[in-house]
């Protein structure tokens, strides 16, 4: 087995493994088996006996019975009678095949020696938007990517994130802003702050952490409330400025609450099917929260700023800044009326990830 590249730095070969899972190339963490990516390789001659899939999706193929009882959230080993092609591992992936292929198996779960490597697998295909699914050692085999599972900690350091460039920005909610773009050195999303009004040392910013949203933000999806948020927060900072203080808007590239966008959009899938979005989140083996918190606190504290007003529903938002060293000084509520289409995913935030919403 291969060990990670001792010349390239930790971050660097997380951020070539991430790569390597979007081109559908074969992966190596640590001294684990070569991984091949279910939904990008496809076109290879590739077969495996073995896949490596999530929890979650394990529980929905009926395999929660045959799996080790030490943690019910760990990633599973499964083992097909005959041996299984890219092509036959898609509806094993991807929940949102379910009605077009029922029929799967019949699999067993295999002991998993290799857990921390498996982990660290299932957490750079969600970096890298993907399916969670592999398969193992295939064959025939190519040559991997090799990465360590201690890489990611070093991709993930906030402390390499930094301004990359500034500029004057009038906009249609205020003419008095400016906007700072930030760059790490690895990872190929910039992160936005707009600065609207004056800086003041008397009063406190009013700030909005605000997660990418494609549909919401730019095509007016009405599944969500997205849009209507970031709108409602640029209008109230703009009257602060008004009124001699400011505000922030921290615009982070983590689409879908951080699973991305095509993982989003087979949540879609799923929640026309009935699912509501955290479900959707579990069925295809991804995070219900998968956003990158830290992030925002160094992007404040690279603006000179430890304290605010943060503009949210979410206490867990409040909690993680607090835990990155950001001091909330006040959460203010940031409801907007609902919609026929967007009734019940805002109701599932409320009962069921905890948001304050009437």
């Amino acid at each position: 087995m291969s060990e990670a590249p001792p010349s390239l730095a930790p971050s660097r070969r997380a951020a070539q493994a991430i790569d390597a899972l979007r081109h559908g190339w074969p992966l190596q963490v640590g001294a684990g088996p070569i991984l091949l990516p279910v939904e990008t390789a496809l076109g290879t001659a590739a077969q495996s006996h073995l896949a490596l899939i999530s929890a979650a999706r394990a529980a929905t193929l009926k395999l929660t019975n045959q799996r080790e009882a030490a943690d019910p959230h760990a990633p599973v080993l499964i083992r097909a009678a005959e041996p299984i092609d890219l092509a036959a591992a898609r509806p094993i992936a991807d929940p949102a095949m379910d009605l077009e292929a029922p029929l799967k198996g019949p699999f067993r779960a295999d002991s998993l020696r290799w857990r921390a490597e498996a982990e660290a697998a299932m957490e750079l295909a969600l970096l890298a938007g993907i399916l969670p699914a592999f398969l193992v050692a295939p064959t025939p085999a190519e040559p991997a990517v090799a990465v360590a599972v201690e890489d990611l900690a070093a991709w993930r350091d906030t402390s390499r994130l930094t301004i990359a460039t500034r500029a004057r920005l009038p906009a249609l909610a205020s003419e008095d802003s400016e906007i700072f773009v930030f760059r790490s050195a690895d990872d190929m999303r910039e992160h936005v702050a707009l600065v609207i009004g004056n800086r003041s040392a008397e009063r406190l910013p009013l700030v909005r952490l605000h997660s990418e949203c494609l549909t919401g933000d730019v095509f007016g999806s009405l599944k969500c409330d997205c849009g209507p948020q970031l709108d409602a927060a640029l209008a109230a900072m703009a009257a602060e400025a008004a009124d001699g203080g400011w505000g922030v808007l921290l615009y982070l590239r983590q689409e879908g609450r951080g699973i991305g966008l095509v993982n989003k959009l087979r949540a879609y899938r799923l929640q026309d099917q009935g699912f509501d979005t955290l479900e959707a989140n579990r069925r295809l083996g991804l995070p219900e929260e998968a956003r990158d918190f830290p992030v925002a606190a160094r992007m404040l504290d690279l603006l000179g700023i430890s304290s605010i007003r943060l503009m949210t529903n979410n206490p867990a938002k409040v909690a993680a800044l607090e835990a990155s060293g950001v001091e909330v000084a006040e959460r203010v509520p940031h409801a907007l009326p609902t919609n026929p289409h967007n009734e019940r995913y805002l109701a599932t935030k409320r009962d069921a990830a905890g948001h304050l919403l009437p």
